[in-house]
């Protein structure tokens, strides 16, 4: 039982095209602060192609071209790379959001709870843009060292790192709203729609399963999520596999099978492959995602330069210099990574 949705959300595809994109503007070696998404597949094809990762932009020698991933990145280190050279930011439009809402809270004085897992790139970026006004929840026990902001009536608002599942948010949520009668929240969820997109699509299938296999990697936070998402569904076995090469040998019954959203769909079909299903593949859709990201801005101007490979990878014989994001729109990120092996 295939999940759908499932890999590559509308933000990597963003992320992914973009550094396609750079790799085929600039001569290697194209920088770029942290992994560009969170799969090391994805990230192991553009090393191959010359693209270095760095976790210090001051590793980056002045006026080589850089991309910022799309878990977004703290002002101090946007500024920084800015200040080296040609800099694109593959920022993902939700984490931005998030971003902003932590600024204008700061701004107004509100003490600001973020959700989040200490450590996760997109947590340490989002924390970094008023660090003086944001303290960070994991569990509901953090809760109860905030008893200085229930006292001195400071407001308080409530945010969260956009990869986490509804199950962590939500419990976290009903704790803080206790504690906190006049706690703020954003009118619209801070939770990316595409991860709760496969987190429905998996629910749909995990009680019906004999085992689930989720692909992606161990340092994918929304990958992590969906191990989580198939227990909590009634399956008793959740494998996490980077590729078809960690399946076991004893899977049988009904396998349950998902990607997080930064592993491409090539590694879908190898697992599928390898586990030979006698009864076929029925897939489960619970919704049609069409959502889509434009290049980065900077980026625009850099893609014209390109339009003669985007044209043929939309099937068109002439390029057309009229409208890169048109462009880029045509093509998937899976058929980018294809082109880069080729």
């Amino acid at each position: 039982m295939l999940a759908a949705p499932r890999g590559f959300c509308a933000g990597v595809e963003k992320a992914i095209k973009a550094l396609a994109w750079m790799v085929r503007v600039f001569e290697p070696p194209v920088y770029c602060y942290h992994e560009i998404v969170h799969n090391q597949h994805v990230v192991d094809r553009f090393r191959a192609q010359g693209v270095v990762f760095v976790d210090d932009v001051a590793d980056v020698p002045e006026g080589a071209p850089l991309m910022l991933s799309a878990h977004g990145s703290a002002p101090e280190v946007v500024e920084a790379a800015r200040a080296r050279g040609v800099v694109v930011d593959a920022v993902c439009p939700l984490v931005t959001k998030v971003h902003h809402e932590l600024k204008v809270r700061s701004r107004k004085g509100y003490t600001v709870l973020y959700v989040g897992h200490a450590g996760h790139e997109e947590a340490l970026g989002t924390m970094a843009v008023a660090p003086r006004s944001v303290r960070l929840l994991e569990h509901e026990e953090d809760l109860e060292g905030l008893g200085d902001l229930a006292e001195d009536g400071t407001p308080v608002a409530l945010l969260a790192q956009t990869t986490l599942s509804h199950d962590e948010w939500r419990g976290l949520m009903e704790a803080a709203r206790r504690r906190f009668p006049d706690l703020w929240m954003p009118n619209r969820s801070d939770l990316c729609f595409a991860t709760t997109n496969r987190q429905a699509a998996l629910k749909a299938i995990a009680a019906e399963s004999d085992a689930v296999v989720v692909i992606g990697s161990a340092n994918s936070s929304n990958t992590v999520a969906l191990e989580t998402v198939a227990r909590a569904g009634g399956c008793s076995r959740v494998l996490r596999v980077n590729g078809a090469d960690e399946l076991p040998d004893d899977l049988s019954g009904t396998i349950g099978v998902t990607a997080g959203a930064s592993a491409p769909e090539s590694l879908v079909e190898a697992v599928i492959a390898r586990l030979s299903p006698a009864e076929g593949v029925t897939e489960v859709t619970v919704t049609t995602e069409d959502e889509y990201f434009p290049p980065p801005p900077e980026l625009r101007e850099l893609l014209r330069a390109v339009g003669s490979t985007l044209g043929l990878l939309a099937g068109r014989p002439a390029p057309d210099r009229t409208d890169p994001a048109a462009r880029d729109r045509a093509v998937s990120a899976a058929d980018v990574l294809d082109l880069l092996a080729s």
